[in-house]
């Protein structure tokens, strides 16, 4: 029955503990029925036996409590710091009445965290002022798997994330739908580390041996004498999609304590890597660097190349990817107006204006 509810509780490091607690009661008490400890010697024995069986027994769940007391990397944010027409928020204003002034049949919006601070200027650039709230409104914020999910099941006509995963593809095509993804910017995939992490620059071909599991130590990189622990996000998340693409079929599977629900960009728990001083994550250059701003954490160059904006525009930095406006079959036309001045000269300047890389053409 403990083992039971141990297992319903999710407390599987307590496991050994459960059984190994009643099995040392029952030997102790069949011992004292049958007076097999009647010595001192055979007591002592018996005490030493049972208090290592115990002391083996904890070893999981000390090791569970200590990895508890590492502090997270800080990755929270305030997404309502961003809702669109809120009293002092964060969105970037436009310098001038925009072109486009929606009025009516105002597109339903969804998106990534990450480009939550986007989506906002183009509404309060573009809509009219109003409660916009993060969730259960005309503008809401959810994560990649869930803005997907939701403009296939036509909950909302336009969504703003990173490119789709192959099952994301294949849910869109059994509805009979197509995922008509227009690129309105450009940002950095990126790989960091805890900041006393002696290595600031990997190669390529060393971040995919170290996802693919064929590097697994920090030294053979120039770093420490410490084990790689190298995290993933679950699937469909926008990063980690991103890391498939770059691994193609070589990507290891990473054991189920090394997948975290965070990510840079993503809501509540985005980007939660435990702060491992020998750990490497992944995220996308603005939400590290302008929404979350932790200082615990340290983007690594890659090639020698430092993922700044001017790098990305240069085209030096080699990780660079588009993100999208999609539709999928929507009947609302305003959906297309406002993708057309996203692409214009005044939706590209505040694509830069918010902190990301507008397209080449700009």
């Amino acid at each position: 029955m403990a083992a039971l509810i141990v297992t319903l509780n999710g407390s599987i490091h307590f496991m050994h503990l459960v059984f190994t607690v009643p099995v040392c009661l029952f030997v102790f008490f069949i011992s004292s029925m049958f007076k097999w400890i009647n010595t001192k010697r055979r007591r002592g024995l018996l005490f030493g036996a049972m208090g290592i069986a115990l002391l083996i027994a904890s070893i999981k769940p000390i090791q569970h409590y200590y990895k508890m007391s590492i502090p997270t990397v800080d990755a929270e944010i305030d997404v309502t710091a961003y809702q669109p027409f809120a009293q002092g928020n964060k969105v970037e204003k436009t310098d001038a009445k925009a072109s486009l002034q929606l009025s009516e049949s105002l597109p339903r919006l969804d998106g990534a965290t990450a480009l939550y601070p986007l989506y906002a200027a183009f509404v309060e650039a573009t809509y009219p002022k109003s409660d916009y709230a993060p969730y259960n409104s005309r503008v809401q914020v959810n994560r990649t798997p869930e803005a997907y999910q939701n403009l296939i099941t036509g909950n909302v006509d336009l969504i703003f994330v990173a490119a789709p995963s192959t099952s994301q593809e294949w849910q869109a095509e059994k509805e009979g739908l197509t995922l008509n993804m227009t690129p309105i910017g450009r940002e950095a995939f990126v790989f960091f580390v805890h900041h006393k992490n002696s290595v600031d620059n990997l190669t390529l071909e060393q971040v995919k041996k170290i996802y693919a599991g064929e590097i697994t130590n920090w030294r053979e990189v120039g770093g420490e004498d410490e084990t790689i622990r190298a995290f993933q996000r679950p699937a469909d998340s926008g990063s980690q999609t991103a890391l498939e693409k770059l691994m193609g079929n070589t990507l290891m599977k990473a054991p189920s304590e090394d997948i975290v629900s965070g990510m840079g960009g993503i809501i509540r728990e985005v980007s939660q890597y435990r702060n491992y001083k020998n750990a490497i994550g992944f995220t996308f250059r603005y939400y590290s660097t302008e929404m979350v701003k932790n200082e615990k954490i340290k983007l690594l160059a890659i090639d020698g190349v430092v993922p700044t904006k001017e790098n990305i525009q240069n085209g030096t930095y080699p990780l660079v990817s588009e993100f999208y406006a999609i539709t999928a079959g929507t009947e609302n036309h305003n959906a297309q107006k406002l993708i057309d001045w996203i692409l214009s000269e005044e939706g590209q300047v505040m694509v830069e204006k918010v902190g990301y890389v507008p397209l080449e053409n700009h």
